[in-house]
């Protein structure tokens, strides 16, 4: 007997069979409670990417319309199929209907971003279902002698930092890993105190893209008993280094001797503004 499996991925939900839209919804309660409503109903069939409560035009009858957008077009399907024409939260039966519109061609993929992410694996995972730890955070700015430096005028001072973050997922017994890079162009007459919030700032994110990037590699696949297995999409031309590893290894726009070269940060050494994103 096959094992119904839905899979998720951490990105948009662009296809638009993963969108349901709502009519006939009454004007008796606010946008507010419409909302807090229909969250409630289809949040009950898979995690939502995004829900959006709207009046009617003008020439229409009085009352609202609404689009849901799940991440998989199994659980869009079933929550169609099972609120069509059902009453929900009014006196009245409301019109749900999938998407009709036809998916582009080609369309790009979108990363998730962090807070999306976090809703995601909290959704299916629980709280305590996944963590994440900076592994190395490092000022690469100055690798003048690697040319990995971009040029800046004579009035502003280039900044740029790399980190690499682990994503581990301890009742599965798997993890990944994410590159992120950020960088900026600070002008010489900020003061001390601005230059060090900038840094501050380029710092986390650097930490939250390389959050992003490992998460952009997790599978969740998704049982019809309703239990949860993950997949982690290997790249194989992508070599992530060890902690002390050596060499010069290119990943995601950053040579690896610039993180060698650099001079580590460790979280003691982060700003509070940044350690206390660390849990989720």
């Amino acid at each position: 007997m096959d094992i119904e499996v839905d899979i998720i991925e951490f990105k948009v939900p662009l296809e638009n069979n993963k969108t349901i839209f709502i009519w006939d919804i009454q004007p008796t309660f606010s946008e507010a409670h419409i909302y807090e409503s229909l969250w409630s109903v289809y949040s009950a069939f898979g995690a939502l990417y995004l829900l959006k409560v709207c009046p009617n035009a003008t020439v229409a009858e009085p009352g609202f319309y609404a689009m849901v957008k799940f991440y998989s077009s199994v659980q869009a399907s079933k929550a169609q199929r099972a609120t069509d024409k059902q009453c929900l939260f009014q006196s009245s039966p409301l019109k749900v209907r999938l998407s009709t519109k036809q998916n582009l061609s080609f369309y790009s993929t979108k990363p998730l971003s962090l807070s999306k992410c976090h809703n995601l694996a909290n959704h299916y995972l629980g709280f305590g279902g996944w963590s994440t730890r900076i592994i190395t955070l490092k000022d690469i700015s100055k690798c003048v002698e690697d040319g990995c430096q971009e040029e800046a005028d004579d009035q502003g001072v280039f900044l740029k930092y790399g980190c690499i973050a682990e994503l581990t997922f301890p009742q599965h017994g798997v993890s990944c890993q994410g590159v992120g890079v950020a960088e900026e162009i600070i002008d010489n007459d900020r003061d001390p105190e601005e230059k060090l919030r900038k840094r501050g700032i380029l710092m986390k994110r650097a930490k939250d893209k390389a959050v992003v990037v490992a998460f952009e590699k997790v599978l969740l696949m998704i049982l019809g008993n309703g239990k949860v297995a993950i997949e982690i999409k290997y790249d194989p031309d992508e070599i992530l280094p060890e902690e002390n590893s050596e060499g010069v290894i290119k990943v995601n726009d950053i040579s690896w001797n610039e993180f060698e070269g650099a001079d580590s940060n460790t979280e003691d050494d982060i700003p509070w503004d940044l350690t206390v994103d660390l849990p989720h």
